[in-house]
């Protein structure tokens, strides 16, 4: 690919667009269908990852794994994540979105939206570089600052810019774009996500600068998933997640179903948590409530109503879109990522059997204790 140049005339950007859309898309034709994600994971499997040497300088915490992460065994998969690169992990086909910051902010999210992506690198024309990501993180924070009845239109969604809201949001404290280079290893990678807090880490072409692909935590764990099933299986696998204490096990964020959206936007800024399980009047979960439900706020123009309960709007968001899956505290480690893989959701709520909320294991849990817990780094808590 050449340098982007900076959009002017059109400053919606797709590069390396296929023709099926990313995975984590909308309904219908902006969903991936099946089929196609079947031949995905046929070319993935047909290709022959290159190994690379780079790997992050050790880095400990003090905090010593577990015994079950200790015996030698326990490290294959950290092995494995040290001997490939990022260019890796990149699939044959896929949809990058860019948006040049002097975009409307509303047309950015509704873009998002009809491209069937999460987030966007941000590309700034006056320096020629790539400065950020428009996540529904951002879209979350613009409703939860802005929002005052249903009543009261959110200018800010309707007319600021995406640079507004970056002067606004970040107020002159220029956070550097977290982003990592095609050859570094995806054990960096793992490290960089993690530790960071992040669910979107941009590859990075060093030489041209081009934004090669958008690196997720289901993208490392499914190409882990495929390619690892050609190495032994560390026997921790065969534990249960309560054994291993792998998970949110203490004060887990829920929301009632009854609970207004703005509620729930509340407990995403305040607690910084990805997903809300949703309990009934009995406390029983019967629904999971997302950040990336709320960007189906944008899709059918409602973000001027949040008042609106949690279940009318679980109800009303589109099927393709995750729900609620659970585990409970007696299934082992490989039958959770077996689940979560196949069914390509980014977690699951742990459950007793009356179906009371227990906890979540969560991408980011089950790649701290495969990759980074056998290396003695807690990326979790650093």
């Amino acid at each position: 690919m050449e340098r982007l140049p900076g959009p002017a005339a059109h400053q919606v950007v797709l590069l390396d667009a296929a023709a099926c859309p990313e995975e984590e898309g909308f309904p219908e034709a902006l969903c991936l269908r099946e089929e196609e994600e079947e031949e995905e994971e046929e070319e993935d499997r047909q290709r022959s990852p290159r190994p690379v040497t780079f790997s992050l300088a050790n880095m400990m915490l003090g905090l010593g794994p577990e015994s079950d992460f200790q015996s030698p065994d326990a490290e294959v998969y950290m092995h494995f994540m040290r001997s490939h690169c990022c260019y890796d992990a990149i699939p044959t086909s896929c949809k990058l979105v860019v948006f040049d910051i002097s975009l409307e902010i509303k047309k950015a999210f509704v873009a998002l939206v009809a491209n069937g992506v999460r987030a966007a690198p941000l590309w700034d024309s006056k320096t020629q570089s790539f400065v950020g990501m428009l996540t529904i993180t951002d879209f979350i924070n613009i409703l939860h600052r802005y929002y005052r009845s249903p009543l009261v239109q959110i200018y800010e969604v309707e007319e600021h810019k995406i640079e507004t809201w970056r002067d606004v949001y970040l107020q002159g404290s220029l956070k550097p774009l977290v982003y990592i280079s095609p050859s570094h290893s995806l054990f960096d990678a793992v490290y960089s996500l993690i530790k960071h807090k992040i669910h979107r880490l941009p590859v990075i072409e060093p030489v041209s600068g081009n934004v090669l692909h958008i690196l997720t935590h289901k993208r490392i764990l499914k190409f882990l998933h495929i390619f690892g099933s050609t190495i032994p299986k560390p026997h921790f696998l065969k534990k249960t997640v309560q054994e291993l204490c792998v998970g949110t096990f203490r004060d887990v964020a829920v929301v009632h179903e009854t609970a207004p959206i703005y509620a729930a936007l509340d407990i995403f800024v305040d607690r910084r948590v990805s997903a809300l399980p949703v309990i009934n009047d009995a406390g029983r979960v019967v629904g999971l409530y997302s950040r990336f439900d709320v960007i189906h706020l944008a899709a059918q123009k409602t973000y001027n109503n949040l008042d609106i309960s949690v279940r009318e709007a679980l109800q009303q968001r589109t099927v393709c879109l995750e729900g609620v899956l659970t585990c409970y505290p007696h299934e082992t480690m490989e039958d959770i990522i077996d689940r979560i893989t196949e069914e390509q959701v980014h977690r699951l709520v742990l459950v007793d059997e009356n179906q009371y909320p227990r906890g979540i294991v969560s991408l980011s849990d089950i790649l701290q204790a495969l990759v980074l817990t056998p290396a003695g780094i807690d990326a979790l808590k650093s």
